[in-house]
């Protein structure tokens, strides 16, 4: 079936124009209003990192402990994205989303008033449980938010915020932890919570997606398994990899992750549709995200406080020195959004990725007991380029081929594999650091940096790799294009589903997705 567009008249200086300024106008409003708690979310992923050595310091945390902080939020999140999805789906997915604002609130209070690791743990791990219902229906009620035409340009510029979050942990990190105290990176969400929870109600509508169960055995064994498998990574240096707990956790991840897709594939309520990755774009772009979370979050670990322990800034320096790293996503990521649509999404995504692993090789080649901060900046800038690049095309490449009612879903299930991959990069990358004798001193950091640095840099490659495998057309808008029917293809649909059936049939007809 090919959709034929017609061009109308063109705007006169009345009420189209006025029309069309309104339509922009409610844009950015839904942007601003579905972002806002998105980026909360994502700064907590590495804000924490510039602050990792004051909390070593003032919870005489062990390195351990200091890699299950970050980590138990990255796996909270990561287990119950899912699971908040499909609540999301069943009882409003605005509501759910409100609901993980106030608990994402409420456990930044916790952790900002824990005094041991132990509480500063527990707290991250239910500030993760808030976040997890944030990230999915974000996007989702995004995408339902803005008339087809703009979505495109919506989901880059939601890109362009969540690559901003990322980046941004640092600095705002080294910046709050200097000025204020460590404790003050978790009392700021407080009050963009209290912003965005009336400015969520007051502007994204009400939705709801197909009414489903949540498969409670599988959460458990997704989540357990994925837990068994990361605890092992990170305890392996110390208990010794061939001991009796780190084979027994890793054999019972194994079993528990089989087990998993087994259930999922036979419940006629999976929390995971396995169908859903019989869709090539969704399969290469879940893929590429994974291996990017690896590689990047892992290295990032070490690196921020590298910044701080080899090379004695204060957090704040150390923040401002990731510039080049940081700044670069603002200026290239809504460059990205705009050209996705013109040159489709594989060749930014592919470029993204190899110009961050180059970027992580370059840093990993000069980082020595002679190294200097200047010797780091090219490779910071490459890896914040190809940073930008990679976010927007791949937010677009996880919903381009998915009808409406799996958005949230596909969405969901995008952002879990990317906190996975975080808290297994984490704990990939740090057990390098460990065994090539890294330690948390001036002299023994970069020892252990070096190698950890380039296996981040090659798994980031490895990305770049599985990029390449994406649909030449994925994500790119055509004025004329065969539309696939649900007869023709059941999981490969346009994206461009009209959130907006009451308008007038012509006024629906727009540019929509390429499909292939």
């Amino acid at each position: 079936m090919t959709t034929h567009l017609t061009a109308g008249p063109p705007p006169g200086p009345g009420p189209a124009r006025t029309g069309a300024r309104r339509r922009t106008a409610g844009t950015g409003i839904a942007l601003l209003a579905a972002s806002l708690p998105m980026f909360m979310a994502t700064l907590d992923n590495l804000v924490m990192t510039t602050a990792l050595p004051v909390l070593r310091t003032e919870l005489s945390a062990s390195l351990t402990e200091l890699q299950w902080m970050v980590n138990a939020y990255t796996l909270a999140f990561a287990s119950l994205m899912i699971a908040a999805a499909t609540l999301g789906d069943r009882l409003g997915r605005r509501r759910v989303f409100v609901g993980g604002i106030v608990l994402f609130a409420l456990a930044s209070i916790a952790s900002a008033l824990a005094t041991t690791p132990e509480l500063l743990i527990a707290a991250r791990t239910v500030q993760g449980a808030g976040a997890a219902a944030v990230m999915p229906l974000s996007l989702t009620l995004l995408a339902a938010a803005v008339p087809p035409a703009r979505r495109a340009m919506a989901i880059g510029v939601w890109g362009a915020v969540s690559g901003l979050g990322v980046a941004l942990g640092p600095v705002i990190g080294g910046a709050v932890v200097d000025g204020i105290s460590w404790q003050a990176i978790f009392w700021i969400n407080v009050p963009v919570a209290l912003v965005a929870v009336p400015l969520v109600l007051r502007v994204l509508p009400e939705s709801s997606g197909r009414a489903q169960r949540i498969d409670a055995p599988g959460l458990l064994l997704a989540a357990a398994g994925v837990l068994a498998l990361v605890w092992a990574v990170v305890n392996g240096n110390d208990e010794g990899w061939g001991s009796g707990r780190i084979v027994g956790a890793t054999v019972a991840g194994v079993v528990l992750l089989v087990g998993f897709l087994r259930r999922e594939a036979r419940t006629d309520h999976p929390l995971v549709p396995l169908g859903l990755f019989r869709v090539r774009s969704f399969s290469v772009a879940n893929g590429s995200a994974f291996l990017f979370s690896v590689g990047v979050f892992g290295t990032v670990f070490v690196l921020s406080q590298y910044l701080q322990i080899g090379m004695g800034y204060s957090p704040l320096a150390a923040g401002i020195r990731t510039l080049p790293w940081t700044a670069a996503p603002m200026l290239v990521a809504p460059l990205a959004g705009l050209l996705a649509p013109r040159l489709g999404v594989r060749p930014l995504l592919t470029a993204g990725l190899a110009l961050q692993a180059v970027g992580l090789a370059w840093q990993a080649a000069v980082i020595g007991d002679a190294t200097v901060y200047a010797d780091l900046v090219p490779g910071l800038a490459l890896a914040g380029i190809g940073m930008g690049l990679t976010f927007a095309p791949s937010a677009t490449a996880v919903l381009a081929d998915m009808v409406s009612d799996d958005h949230g879903t596909a969405s969901s299930v995008n952002a879990t594999i990317r906190e996975v991959g975080g808290a297994v990069g984490v704990a990939v990358v740090v057990a390098v650091f460990q065994a090539a004798g890294g330690a948390l001193t001036p002299d023994g950091y970069a020892q252990g940096l070096r190698p950890a640095a380039f296996v981040g840099a090659a798994v980031v490659g490895l990305g770049a790799v599985v990029a390449a495998l994406m649909p030449r057309a994925t994500g790119r808008i055509t004025p004329d294009v065969d539309v696939v029917t649900p007869d023709d293809r059941r999981s490969d649909l346009d994206l461009d589903t009209d959130p907006h059936p009451e308008r007038p049939a012509a006024a629906a007809a727009e540019p929509t997705l390429a499909a292939r």
